[in-house]
Formats: C-alpha cells, sequence, structure tokens
C-alpha cells in the first residue's frame, strides 16, 4: 500500500487532536445534565438521537452527495454503530456512579482493547506502538490513585466494558473509511447508535422517569445536553476523519489527550481533585501522546483471512 502523503498524515493528527479535545469534554457535560437531575440513559439518548438528525440536516441542505454508502459498508457502520451504541449505554451507566475523572481513567483503556482487536485482525504493531502502550499502563495506574474514596467496582466494570465496545467499533469503521467519505460514515454509525439506545431509553424507564421530573428540571441541564450534543457531533466527524487519514491505533492513542482535556475541566468545573500520583500518571500520558509524531504508519499485509476483511467492497483488493 502507498505511504500516505505528509499532508493527509498532518490532517488525521490535527482531526484526531481535535476529536480529543471535544470528546474530553463530554463526560463533564454528561456529568453535569445527571448532577442537575438528568437520568443517565436520558442523557445518552437525547445526545445521539439530536447528533444524528442535525448531522444528517446538514448534509440534506448542503452536501448531499455524502448520503450515499455501498451496502457493505452499510451493514460496517451498522455493526460499529451498534457496539458502539451498547458501548455508550455501559458508559453512562457508569458515568452516573462515578466521578466524571474517574471514569474518564477507565475509558482511556481502550487503545489496549483495540490492540487486541487488531491483533486478531492481523494487523502488525510497531515497537514504538508498543511502547506508548507501555507507557500508558503505569499512567494509567497512577492517575487512579485517589485514596479518597471506596471504589465502585460495577461502575468501573461497565466503564471498562464501553472502553472494550469503543475500541472495537474503531478498526470497524477503519475499513469502510478505506473508501467512504468521513461524514458519510459518522452518520450512519450516529442513526445505528440511535436505533440501539433509544429503545432502551424506553424500555428501561428513563422516559417515565424524565417525564415526571422534566418540569423541575433547570434550563442548565437542558443546555448541558443540548452542549454535549454539539459537541459529539463535532467530535465524531473529527474522529472519523483522524481515523481515515491516520488509522484506527493511531486516533486512539492520540484520543487519550481527551483524558488530560476531562482532567483540567473536571478539576476547575466540577471542583474535583486530583493527587500528585494522578499528576505524575498525566504526565507519562502526555509523553506517550508526544511520540506519535515519530511513529511510522502501519504497514497493511494482503490477506483474505482478516476478521474484517468482508467489510471491504468485493471489487476493492488490498494493496
Amino acid at each position: 500500500m502507498p505511504k500516505p502523503h505528509k499532508d493527509t498524515r498532518s490532517t488525521g493528527i490535527r482531526a484526531a487532536l481535535l476529536s480529543a479535545m471535544l470528546l474530553g469534554m463530554v463526560p463533564i457535560f454528561g456529568k453535569q445534565a445527571m448532577l442537575l437531575g438528568f437520568p443517565p440513559l436520558a442523557v445518552v439518548a437525547w445526545r445521539t438521537m439530536l447528533a444524528a438528525f442535525l448531522l444528517m440536516g446538514v448534509m440534506v441542505i448542503f452536501q448531499r452527495k455524502y448520503l450515499y454508502i455501498y451496502p457493505a459498508g452499510m451493514i460496517g457502520c451498522f455493526l460499529a454503530g451498534s457496539i458502539n451504541g451498547i458501548g455508550s449505554l455501559l458508559y453512562y451507566t457508569a458515568l452516573g456512579r462515578l466521578d466524571a475523572s474517574v471514569g474518564q481513567l477507565l475509558y482511556a483503556f481502550y487503545p489496549l482493547f483495540i490492540a487486541l482487536w487488531l491483533s486478531l485482525d492481523h494487523q502488525p504493531l510497531t515497537r514504538l506502538t508498543l511502547a506508548r502502550l507501555s507507557l500508558a499502563i503505569p499512567a494509567l495506574y497512577l492517575l487512579t490513585q485517589d485514596g479518597k474514596q471506596a471504589a465502585d467496582l460495577l461502575g468501573m466494570g461497565m466503564m471498562l466494558g464501553a472502553s472494550a465496545m469503543y475500541a472495537l467499533h474503531l478498526p470497524i469503521n477503519q475499513r469502510v473509511l478505506y473508501d467512504m467519505p468521513a461524514p458519510t460514515v459518522t452518520l450512519y454509525t450516529l442513526i445505528s447508535m440511535t436505533i440501539i439506545v433509544v429503545p432502551a431509553y424506553f424500555i428501561s424507564g428513563a422516559s417515565a422517569s424524565l417525564g415526571s421530573i422534566s418540569h423541575s428540571l433547570p434550563t442548565q441541564a437542558w443546555l448541558a445536553v443540548l452542549a454535549l450534543t454539539l459537541v459529539t457531533f463535532l467530535s465524531r466527524l473529527a474522529l472519523f476523519l483522524g481515523v481515515k487519514h491516520l488509522g484506527g491505533m493511531q486516533t486512539a492513542l492520540l484520543g487519550l489527550g481527551e483524558l488530560l482535556v476531562t482532567v483540567v475541566l473536571a478539576h476547575l468545573w466540577l471542583g474535583e481533585r486530583f493527587s500528585l500520583q494522578q499528576w505524575c500518571g498525566a504526565a507519562l500520558l502526555l509523553l506517550g501522546l508526544c511520540l506519535v509524531v515519530v511513529e511510522k504508519n502501519f504497514p497493511h499485509r494482503s490477506s483474505s483471512h482478516k476478521l474484517l476483511n468482508w467489510l471491504r467492497p468485493p471489487e476493492l483488493s488490498d494493496q
């Protein structure tokens, strides 16, 4: 496969960093909405549904060409969206039980899960990538050294499950992004997520709960959900643009920068405090992120036995 142009890689890095910055705001707005009275499943349902409608409206009005997608690509987006939809349900349920910063620390394990999924797809990992992952492990350990309250094991387990689901959807979308534009993949992935999270919202009874308290919710609660919707809309576009030009693993490793955004905003906005060990972990994590500038793109080996190979259109072959 020909090496991507330097400008293409730079575009991918910028998009991944923008996505990380925006995604770092997600737990802040989500937690704020919950603290103001929104049920966790109501938060995920409303933000996903509104983001999908917003993107659909923008594309119908301004960029109808992005509405086209080939059948295998649609299947790939539906699969990725369904997986990420389940992960979103786990994420926001866990966020309702954990501090925003602690939840995002656990969620930041997704590059390790991506390494597992990519190895199952026979995609090699470079030594530098493995070194960066090895830096992430002690960094995440240090970041979780709070010592102020007992651990919520159920909430932590759900957040790790959400991390694994998010990690799995990235390489699936990367397959579709080989020959489909990022806005198209973003749209159909969000629609698929909506198909998962909205029924779960009604089945769980969260809709009835929200209906009974909606009259008492402050305006700030709805503003937090709307801000979360806008952040979701923009971050998904940037995320898939990064995946398209940089790859799922590299985008995920840069995406760990969202953790630093969450840590700072949780400190300033939500009043959460961090220990010296946690700041040392953040420094280690930042060091791993900086190594992306010397990382080379992964080689793509031609094989008909890759786990996700069926998502490629039949007329296209590996180069």
